[in-house]
This record gives C-alpha cells, sequence and structure tokens, in this order.
C-alpha cells in the first residue's frame, strides 16, 4: 500500500495535541487530511470524529470526500463505508460524523476520541471551541484544524494562529504546495490574478479578506502581530 501525501503536509505523522493548517482555496488541506487519517487509521485503532461548525446531513460532512478516498486508493480491503459512520474492517477504527453547533450535547458525551478533524474552521465559534477541546481528552488525542483564512476575528485564526497553543503545529499553505493542484482550477486562479489582484489575493494565497467592511487595516495589522509590534502597555 502508498498513498501519496504532499510533503507539506508531512507533519501530521508527528505526534501533537493542535495540527493546524489554514491558508489559500485549491493547497490540498482536506485532501490531505483525509489521506493522512485513513493511513493512521489503518496503523492503529482509532476513534476519529470529523466535525465543522454546522452539519445539517451527512453530505455536508467530509464521509463523501473519505468515501471518494478510500476507492481511489484501493482501500475498500481495508475500510467499510457505511451511510454515516466509516470503519475499519479488522482493527476497530471508526470515523464518526457531527456537526458541533446542533449537535455540541451530544459531542460532550463523547468518549475515547483519539482524533478530531475539524474542518472549514473559520466558521467555528468560540464557545463551540470552549465545548470541544475539553472534551478531546483521551490519552496522546489530537485535534486537527484545516481552514480558509477569512478575518483577523475569527475565533478560529485568533485561537491557533494569532494566538498558538502549546504542542502545536500551525502551517499557513496555498495552492503552491500542491503538487495535484489541477489544471482546471490552475486556470481560474491565473484569470482571477489578472482581473482581481486583491480577490486572488485572498481566495488564493489566503490572505485576509480587506474587500469586506471594516477589515481595511487587517493586513497591517497581521503584519504588526507577526514582527511582534503589538504588545500590552501600562
Amino acid at each position: 500500500m502508498q498513498i501519496t501525501v504532499p510533503e507539506a503536509f508531512d507533519f501530521l505523522f508527528q505526534p501533537k495535541r493542535y495540527k493546524v493548517t489554514y491558508g489559500g482555496r485549491g493547497s490540498g488541506k482536506s485532501e490531505s487530511y483525509a489521506r493522512a487519517l485513513l493511513v493512521l487509521g489503518i496503523q492503529n485503532k482509532e476513534l476519529i470524529l470529523c466535525t465543522r461548525e454546522l452539519q445539517v446531513s451527512i453530505q455536508d460532512s467530509v464521509h463523501r470526500l473519505l468515501a471518494s478516498t478510500i476507492a481511489n486508493e484501493n482501500l475498500s480491503d481495508q475500510y467499510e463505508v457505511l451511510q454515516s459512520v466509516i470503519r475499519h474492517r479488522t482493527n476497530g477504527t471508526e470515523f464518526l460524523f457531527k456537526g458541533l453547533k446542533h449537535n455540541i450535547t451530544e459531542i460532550k458525551g463523547f468518549q475515547g476520541v483519539t482524533k478530531v478533524w475539524v474542518e472549514e474552521g473559520e466558521n467555528v465559534s468560540n464557545r463551540s471551541w470552549e465545548i470541544l477541546i475539553p472534551t478531546i481528552r483521551a490519552e496522546n488525542s489530537e485535534i486537527w484544524v484545516s481552514f480558509n483564512t477569512r478575518n483577523l476575528s475569527d475565533p478560529t485564526y485568533q485561537r491557533f494562529v494569532a494566538n498558538p497553543q502549546e504542542d502545536s503545529i500551525v502551517k499557513r499553505v496555498s495552492y503552491k504546495d500542491n503538487p495535484f493542484f489541477p489544471d482546471v482550477l490552475r486556470k481560474e486562479m491565473e484569470k482571477l490574478k489578472k482581473a482581481d489582484p486583491e480577490a486572488y489575493m485572498h481566495i488564493w494565497e489566503g490572505e485576509f479578506d480587506t474587500r469586506r467592511s471594516g477589515a481595511v487595516f487587517a493586513k497591517q495589522i497581521a503584519k504588526a502581530r507577526e514582527e511582534g509590534r503589538i504588545t500590552r502597555v501600562p
């Protein structure tokens, strides 16, 4: 069995409490997370919760992505794909799918989750994080987060990027880190780069969306924070 994960995502196989990738579209975040979790689920028994802020039905989850990855990577002899769960055929690994906002009480009762993948993290509220994080308490459990950069004030950006957690790996990625970036998207990217450079920087390079009202200083503030020019004073 050989499954390829882009070099930018090698860190997913290192033990860390928090593994966070953010940036632009087409970077391969979701596909790489899916591949890595499927590999880890073969190597060891895992209980993996795949979640996002809003999930009305299973179609809103990464279930379809995982199922297609299993088919494309010829892993059907390893995994059984059911309507609402994906199971390893022999070692007991399970993938579960729940939304945070409307299932938070149910999620609080989950026991034994070893890994949680929070997709579209830019939409996750502080309340959801405050409930989810203490719920993932199994020994050596991990919290994986993937999201597209939107606003400096987004709770997920503030929690994991602006103020990195201990025992974490945080990485910004773009389409340039994805060796599988398809030509159809490359054409769209190049077209937007010429027509609307500001939109290109947000969508494909993962810069803040400065086109929104109130975000005119987002780039300057982010740069000031990165350079250590923002601090507390008496």
